[in-house]
């Protein structure tokens, strides 16, 4: 088991998944949220039939999967409906989470939560022995939301707004990084970490 933890979070399109993809290349376990959270709504999971309780079937496509994206325009729009999806999915997430972690092989887990901030931080999450934070500026989070998703530029908005804020998650941080577009000083960052990480596991 790996007995050191690092959460790894960041706000959308910050740059979490390139940087768990370059501590995965020097051979660390990364158990990510997303993946888990894809996990316990596939069909046929306890987490799927709540879903479909709450929202109703036209949640679902017509092979039986989650609509992600009509899921998406669902939460965006209310705070109230976020809240319940987060209420049926984020104990389960956590639970995978926190397996996947103690049944690493490598010296040190990290655990990539992108909603760690929103979900209570360290409270929810004891287990973590350090936080990490990928940030980015607002002005470039927004561009590469519209790039990677084709958001239009006021769903970017208020998928930016429905997140904690830079204030927020920075104040939860041990370690940042920051990912402004030069990928040599990512690079260089990770290696630091990774380095300071082994010492501390």
């Amino acid at each position: 088991m790996s007995q050191f933890v690092v959460g790894l979070t960041g706000g959308v399109a910050a740059g979490k998944s390139e940087v768990s993809r370059r501590f995965e290349a020097l051979g660390i376990v990364v158990a990510d949220a997303d993946v888990a959270a894809r996990a316990v709504v596939a069909p046929g999971s306890e987490g799927l039939a709540r879903i479909v309780d709450h929202f109703g079937s036209g949640i679902l496509l017509a092979d039986g999967q989650l609509d992600r994206a009509a899921l998406r325009e669902r939460i965006f729009a209310s705070a109230q409906e976020r809240q319940a999806l987060e209420a049926i999915t984020h104990p389960a997430i956590r639970e995978l989470l926190r397996r996947t972690c103690e049944e690493a092989g490598s010296p040190y887990a990290i655990a990539a939560i992108p909603l760690l901030t929103e979900a209570g931080g360290r409270q929810q999450y004891p287990w973590l022995n350090r936080i990490l934070v990928v940030d980015a500026p607002a002005a470039l989070q927004h561009a590469r939301l519209m790039l990677r998703d084709g958001s239009t530029a006021e769903l970017a908005d208020r998928m930016i707004a429905a997140q904690a804020s830079r204030e927020e998650r920075l104040a939860l941080a041990d370690d940042v990084v920051v990912n402004d577009g030069h990928p040599e000083q990512l690079q260089a960052e990770v290696e630091r970490l990774d380095a300071a990480y082994r010492l501390m596991a």
